[in-house]
């Protein structure tokens, strides 16, 4: 189909219609690709002007001479690259296109970039004059899918450590909670054994002794007036036996819900729970107590979050009678600009921070998942002889300190 370019562009003179007789030569002027082509012996036969600016070259400089020597004579490692195995060559005298982008075309000052190239083979009557080629500077492309790589491979990197991070943070997870079902199961029995042991024999000697005041109740309507008396003195006697053992009977059964659960948390508040855990602490541990409490005694928090405070002092002050071989003991409480802070400090003998973030170190990772299931964290300072500190931070918001 004929194009009439009066009726695309409206009248032409005659100067703008001369300017359309060699289209060919308009296209390889206009096309921002380097286009070359080359006989069967390499030589150019023609060059736009893109294509020559690319390797440095004018047009005139470049038609006539080997392209193969001029511009693709060695590979991206500068070594040698023989005409008879370049693909532009093989491709055309063989007949076939080809098609590459991992290789340089070198410019006229001796740099080289990177380029696309094809070699399409001309044919005339079947047999093979030479070859068309286009090319095109690629660096920018190149650049751009390097910056890809890198940040693929930095996002895999990451998601490696990520998921490492995460594997190892779940397999702590899993061993703190089978450390704390161990605890919890070395808690019952002890409990346990406590009501069977202390309890269970007392209950068992309260069962004797009133068994025992049974029998000689029934025996009493059978003794002479003159052995009442005697009997009467070893039934009191008895009596306030079984009195003594119902007290200490009432003792055990309060120490054992004091474990469970100090009463004092409920009747007097957290405030007063903790300096009443921090005397029974120092007490059996021989310690001096520095007791500072910076905060108004009104302010209350949540029952979830002050037994989580609680609890968490009590693995403070457990560390220290563990390890610390401590002879004073600093406790300061502090609430301010919304952070509650709780800190325990001793003179002991420390350890290296690394003990402290050991796998096997469940206290200290029971305290932290308490801590963080509030949005608090556990911050530890310790070195050896330099003794350790231990501080909880939590931020208390308005409505749950109101």
């Amino acid at each position: 189909m004929q194009i009439d370019a009066q009726a695309l562009y409206g009248r032409t003179t005659p100067v703008a219609a001369d300017a359309w007789r060699d289209p060919l030569a308009l296209l390889l002027a206009s096309t921002g690709e380097g286009i070359y082509g080359v006989d069967l012996d390499g030589l150019c036969v023609f060059i736009n002007p893109a294509g020559a600016r690319l390797i440095g070259y004018e047009p005139d400089e470049v038609r006539g001479r080997n392209m193969h020597e001029l511009t693709h004579h060695a590979r991206p490692d500068g070594s040698a690259y023989p005409e008879h195995e370049c693909p532009i060559f093989n491709a055309f005298r063989q007949g076939l296109p080809c098609r590459i982008d991992s290789e340089v075309f070198w410019r006229r000052d001796g740099t080289a970039f990177p380029v696309e190239y094809s070699s399409h083979p001309i044919l005339e009557a079947g047999r093979v004059l030479g070859a068309v080629v286009t090319f095109v500077d690629i660096t920018e492309r190149r650049r751009a899918a390097d910056a890809l790589q890198r940040a693929k491979d930095g996002l895999e990197a990451s998601v490696r450590e990520r998921t490492l991070a995460l594997e190892t943070a779940l397999q702590r997870v899993r061993e703190l909670a089978a450390w704390s079902d161990t605890v919890r199961e070395e808690e019952r029995t002890r409990i346990a054994r406590e009501v069977h042991d202390e309890l269970g024999s007392l209950l068992v000697a309260l069962k004797m002794d009133v068994n025992w005041m049974d029998k000689r109740l029934a025996e009493q309507a059978q003794r002479p007036p003159e052995a009442a008396t005697d009997m009467r003195e070893r039934m009191r006697c008895k009596c306030q036996n079984m009195s003594r053992l119902i007290e200490t009977a009432v003792d055990n059964v309060g120490r054992i819900i004091t474990d469970l659960r100090p009463s004092i948390l409920d009747h007097q508040g957290l405030w007063a729970a903790l300096e009443w855990q921090a005397q029974e602490f120092v007490a059996s541990a021989e310690l001096e107590l520095d007791w500072r409490l910076a905060l108004d005694e009104s302010l209350e928090l949540p029952e979830p979050l002050a037994m989580a405070v609680f609890r968490i002092f009590q693995e403070m002050l457990s560390n220290v009678g563990r390890h610390a071989r401590a002879q004073t003991l600093q406790v300061h409480i502090a609430f301010s600009g919304g952070l509650l802070t709780l800190a325990v400090q001793d003179d002991g003998q420390g350890a290296p921070p690394q003990a402290f973030e050991a796998a096997d170190a469940y206290g200290v990772m029971g305290m932290r998942e308490r801590a963080g299931h509030f949005g608090g964290r556990i911050d530890i300072t310790s070195a050896p002889g330099a003794g350790t500190r231990m501080c909880l931070s939590v931020a208390i918001s308005p409505e749950a300190s109101a």
